[in-house]
């Protein structure tokens, strides 16, 4: 049994209420967690900024340090976080394998941008001047996290916060804040990060979450949820125009042009829409798929759907693992897959479930007023839809916000003319996004389109001023 406790001013404290969480396989009690509320979250954003003078104060080789002591104790752990991975967000091992691997990869990056150029020599405005630009820590920085990927996605906030001489307020998300939350208290807590540095706040999302969003102390707000709740914190944060960062879900879509190599198409799809059970925001909500390569398409994907495995991660090596929690499969099920069907949609395979574990579905003849066009699926599911031509494609992706997406043609040129079009944040060109990772995605006034580029380091704008 574990217990995700409160993590405030370099103290854990298991006093006051607490919930239970599950190992989302077996429904067994894995451990619990804290309750924390908008007094806590006070408390915490206090520690943070009390410790903040101090912690910006340290030379950068001080502050990498720690991020190194840091990413040691998970390392030490490797083993451990892995299997705490699988028992709480019911992932498989690779997926457990990978998000444990891109935090430490995501500390090792910031502990050596810590070190790195602190500012820019300009151009002077005038003979006989100098001019400097100097990038100085925002503050105290307060991060919400979901539960699919609670380890990464922390730390990709967390770590290059501490970097740039930023402290932190935590609060992870409730279905995972062992792994998202306590994890990570306790490796600050064994490197040795000063009191107030790191503060962690387990909790629900109306109670701790909300009190963290709202709260006036911080200097920045990075959130990364569903985006009704981030409209929501957009509105409250527009009254006295806090600043927050977000990433949001987007029905991402998935287009696959006459020419395309179907076979390679429909591999990629699996990991596009079926990785960690479609539970991502990156994962494909919606296939456009060329009238020409359809039947094609199908053909390729449900042979290789109907291959897959699915089970318990921790007892039968499966390739998917259970959905995160009943509300989860309720809204996959009941609110997408059968209005869906009802509406016209032809269930080709799937569709049925044991427990939490849902059978990864392909429907066809989807059109775009059924809820498998038109939401954020979020679970293992391939909606089809027939296009007639590429134009067609990208006025019916564009139609619907997305985050990452796919283009699919023998044409590299077309593919690209293609990717320019379609309005999102990420596209990619014959690959799907588990295949390349590109991670460094921040707002700006153009679209950062991604093709075959590595994973990279966050930019360090995001989590400092000039």
């Amino acid at each position: 049994m574990h217990h995700a406790a409160l993590y405030i001013d370099g103290r854990f404290t298991a006093d006051g209420p607490t919930a239970a969480i599950q190992e989302k396989a077996t429904g067994a009690q894995l451990g619990t967690y804290s309750l924390g509320g908008a007094d806590d979250v006070d408390r915490a954003v206090a520690a943070a900024r009390a410790a903040q003078p101090g912690w910006a104060a340290l030379s950068a080789p001080a502050r990498s340090a720690a991020l190194t002591r840091f990413a040691d104790h998970l390392r030490s752990r490797y083993d451990e976080l892995i299997e705490l991975s699988m028992r709480e967000t019911g992932g498989v091992r690779a997926k457990a394998e990978d998000e444990v691997s891109a935090a430490l990869r995501q500390l090792a990056i910031s502990a050596v941008e810590a070190i790195g150029s602190a500012g820019d020599i300009l151009q002077p405005y005038k003979e006989g001047k100098l001019s400097l630009s100097r990038s100085v820590p925002l503050g105290v920085v307060g991060v919400i996290t979901p539960w699919n990927y609670p380890l990464s996605l922390a730390m990709r906030a967390v770590a290059p916060s501490l970097a740039f001489g930023n402290t932190v307020v935590l609060k992870p998300g409730e279905l995972t804040p062992l792994l998202g939350g306590q994890v990570l208290a306790e490796a600050a807590d064994a490197a040795g990060l000063p009191p107030g540095v790191l503060n962690v706040v387990p909790g629900d999302g109306p109670q701790a979450g909300w009190a963290l969003a709202e709260h006036r102390g911080l200097d920045l707000l990075d959130f990364t949820g569903s985006r009704e709740v981030g409209l929501a914190i957009a509105a409250s944060a527009a009254a006295d125009l806090r600043p927050i960062r977000l990433e949001l879900g987007g029905d991402n879509a998935f287009i696959v042009l006459d020419d395309a190599d179907v076979e390679a198409a429909a591999a990629c799809a699996l990991i596009a829409s079926l990785e960690f059970q479609g539970q991502t925001c990156i994962s494909s909500s919606r296939h456009l798929v060329h009238r020409d390569a359809a039947d094609r398409y199908l053909e390729a994907v449900v042979r290789r759907v109907e291959a897959l495995r699915v089970g318990d991660p921790m007892r039968d090596d499966p390739d998917l693992g259970p959905l995160i929690s009943r509300t989860q499969l309720n809204r996959v099920h009941e609110g997408i897959v059968q209005p869906s069907i009802t509406a016209g949609a032809k269930l080709i395979t799937g569709g049925t479930y044991e427990g939490l574990f849902y059978r990864p579905t392909v429907l066809t003849e989807v059109t775009p007023d059924m809820p498998a066009y038109t939401e954020e699926i979020f679970g293992p599911v391939v909606p089809i839809t027939v296009v007639d031509s590429a134009d067609q494609a990208i006025e019916l992706a564009n139609a619907h916000p997305m985050l990452m997406s796919s283009v699919f043609t023998g044409d590299l040129m077309r593919g690209m003319a293609v990717a320019e079009r379609v309005k999102a944040g990420e596209v990619h060109i014959n690959d799907a996004h588990a295949r390349h990772g590109a991670e460094n995605q921040q707002p700006g006034f153009t679209r950062r389109q991604w093709i075959g580029v590595q994973r990279g380091p966050l930019d360090l704008p995001a989590w400092t001023r000039p």
